[in-house]
Order: C-alpha cells, then sequence, then structure tokens
C-alpha cells in the first residue's frame, strides 16, 4: 500500500512539475525526487519482502494495510512539509523577503 501511494504521488507530482516547466518556480521537481525516491525505496522492500514470504505476500491481513496506508500518507504528508520548507528557504517568487522588508502597516 505504501508503494501505491507513494507512487501515486510521484506521478501526480511529476505531471505537476512537467506543466510548470521551463521555469519550475514553485521547485516541483523536489517533490518528484521525493515521491520517486520514496517509490524506489518501497519497491526495493516489496521485492524482498516477496521473497521472504513468497504467496502469503499477496493475502495480507486488513491491520497491515491500514498500517502501510497510514506510513504512506505520513510519507506523502512528510514530502509536502519538507517541499513547503523548501519554498519557505528559497523563497522563489520573494514574497517573503518582500513582507519581512516592507514597512509596518504598510
Amino acid at each position: 500500500m505504501t508503494l501505491l501511494i507513494t507512487v501515486f504521488a510521484a506521478v501526480i507530482a511529476t505531471v505537476l512539475w512537467y506543466k510548470s516547466l521551463p521555469g519550475d518556480t514553485l521547485k516541483i521537481s523536489a517533490l518528484c525526487y521525493m515521491y520517486w525516491g520514496a517509490s524506489l525505496m518501497w519497491l526495493v522492500d516489496s521485492i524482498f519482502e516477496y521473497k521472504e514470504l513468497g504467496g502469503e505476500f499477496f493475502n495480507p491481513a486488513v491491520s497491515d494495510m491500514i498500517n502501510d496506508a497510514f506510513l504512506g500518507l505520513s510519507a506523502v504528508a512528510f514530502g509536502l512539509v519538507i517541499w513547503v520548507g523548501i519554498l519557505i528557504v528559497k523563497d522563489p517568487k520573494g514574497v517573503i523577503r518582500t513582507k519581512l522588508t516592507s514597512k509596518a502597516g504598510t
């Protein structure tokens, strides 16, 4: 389930990144790298788990699927938090810099 959720997030981020080319001012490429990296990590994890469990791999318990779904959603949310942090630090459109340097009350 974690693999499925992160692959969907990676595909959505890639489509958004492709639509924002050539500028990528919102640094969506960082989301692509994070989500594709997580997808690759869970693909390797799934391969090793399949080697260990064999056919049982395809019959997970409901509680395991719920835990995996929460882990996948948590990874996607954490990726979004990191991306927002990148936006705040890089400030590609200068919005935060303008707000911090403007006079109070204007």
